[in-house]
């Protein structure tokens, strides 16, 4: 997955079942964070700080998406237990988190498995990736997504 590409097209169940199609999204920018497990501190962390400052987001138009393998039922518990009012989309089958090459081979305390590495893509009116954020700490995160999205608007769509 590189800059400039369509992004993956997908269906995937929000945290109240219904249907979410990154298509009907067309002609808006689209943030679409990737984290490996809801409920867990980073994870927590990262979607309390896109859903703090989610005001911002809507002011510039923009729609914020977050995906893991977690269920439905464990996304809905998520966004309930921390007021989250934004998609949470399950991708139990991962066929998302391929799509966009987030499902990698990790490392921790020397054992190697396979997970969801922590990843931002931010998708152009178009449904070209204009950014992509790999490997991502979450502690700043969403506030430099929102500077290059405003930086995306005063420019034309160009960082």
């Amino acid at each position: 997955m590189t800059e400039t590409e369509n992004a993956p097209d997908f269906i995937l169940p929000d945290q109240n079942g219904n249907n979410v199609h990154l298509a009907d999204y067309k002609g808006k920018y689209v943030v679409v964070y990737f984290y490996p497990k809801a409920m867990t501190p980073g994870c927590t962390t990262e979607t309390c700080n896109f859903e703090e400052t989610l005001p911002e987001f809507n002011k510039l138009d923009t729609v914020v998406l977050g995906i893991s393998r977690d269920s439905v039922t464990r996304q809905k518990k998520f966004a309930d237990k921390y007021d989250v009012r934004f998609p949470l989309l399950s991708d139990e089958d991962g066929s998302v988190c391929e799509a966009f090459g987030v499902w990698q081979k990790k490392k921790l305390y020397g054992k190697k498995y396979m997970g969801i590495v922590r990843s931002t893509f931010i998708i152009g009116p178009n449904g070209k990736i204009v950014k992509m954020y790999p490997k991502v700490k979450v502690k700043e995160h969403h506030l430099d997504v929102l500077n290059d999205l405003k930086a995306l608007r005063e420019t034309g769509g160009k960082l």
